[in-house]
């Protein structure tokens, strides 16, 4: 838990923290990005740097350098270190490596831990490697895989979740001339800057797909789009309007854009949910805006500034 001075010190710097935030690639006030690449170091100061990052904990560690997500070689360094340090934590060999990742690091959900995998050195825990002894169902005794019966009293199902467009599809959403998203998106969601989507006038998402969303600070994300929308909103009502919705050329467009900058990067080198791949059938796509928040801002600033450029406004 905080104690008394740090939320004191935090709540009394609101303002800067606030700019910090705006300013920050990820829309974290404190996440500092280092400038160099991984390989122009040397070995000892990069894992001098990683162990700081390390210590520190939550999500700084991949911003460690500027290369970790677009160069193979300098991401190997980043995740062959978080590899030795679990190696190091865990006692069991056979679940060290285990829980080792063998994709690049940061092209899924980081396991930012508190005793994560120190919880594998108990004598009550032990880790099953379903793609080797995969799950078949549940019976009496509790779950029955390909190769035993494990019993237990309770069983919690921790499945996944359909991202950033399983909420807005389970709504049955019709626009215009009886268009259903469900059906639009079938291919992969597409949208004007994660904001609106083209024959569904006067609906916004906030933080949607092709918006920062999910790679970025959530909070900072929502704040930006309620303020903008709410913007919207203002200019709609002084301008006695009653209806805007995306283009579709500028929903082709920067769709295009979105999956573009994901490519230029190493995160569609592994399966996640980022681009849909842990449900069965979902068309493999990279959802978020992986520009970052900053140029991300400018953007939807300047489409504000010029009337709502790439909007049909009546």
């Amino acid at each position: 838990p905080l104690i008394d001075s740090e939320v004191e010190g935090v709540k009394s710097r609101y303002s800067e923290i606030r700019i910090k935030a705006k300013a920050n690639r990820a829309g974290i006030a404190s996440l500092e990005a280092g400038p160099e690449s991984a390989l122009s170091v040397s070995e000892i100061i990069r894992t001098q740097e990683y162990q700081k990052r390390w210590d520190e904990g939550g999500t700084g560690f991949t911003a460690a350098y500027s290369d970790i997500g677009t160069s193979d070689e300098a991401n190997f360094t980043a995740a062959e270190f978080v590899r030795n340090k679990i190696r190091e934590t865990v006692q069991n060999s056979k679940t060290a490596e285990l829980l080792a990742p063998t994709n690049t690091i940061g092209c899924k959900r980081l396991c930012a831990d508190s005793d994560y995998y120190e919880t594998y050195n108990r004598s009550n825990v032990t880790l099953l490697d379903v793609n080797s002894d995969p799950i078949e169902g549940l019976v009496k005794e509790g779950i029955q895989t390909k190769e035993k019966i494990y019993e237990f009293d309770i069983v919690v199902f921790a499945i996944g979740f359909d991202a950033m467009t399983g909420a807005l599809l389970s709504m049955n959403i019709t626009g215009k001339d009886g268009r259903n998203l469900k059906e639009i998106w079938s291919e992969g969601p597409k949208s004007y800057l994660g904001l609106s989507m083209s024959g569904f006038p006067n609906m916004f998402t906030i933080t949607g797909p092709g918006s920062p969303s999910v790679l970025s600070n959530m909070m900072t994300s929502i704040e930006q789009h309620v303020e903008w929308i709410r913007d919207c909103i203002n200019y709609m009502d002084l301008g006695g309007h009653s209806e805007i919705e995306a283009e579709l050329a500028a929903e082709e467009y920067w769709t295009n854009q979105v999956e573009e900058i994901a490519r230029n990067t190493l995160r569609y080198t592994c399966n996640s949910w980022y681009v849909g791949a842990n449900i069965p059938g979902k068309k493999r796509i990279f959802m978020p805006y992986a520009g970052g928040i900053p140029p991300y801002r400018e953007y939807c600033d300047e489409v504000a500034k010029n009337g709502y450029d790439g909007f049909q406004i009546l």
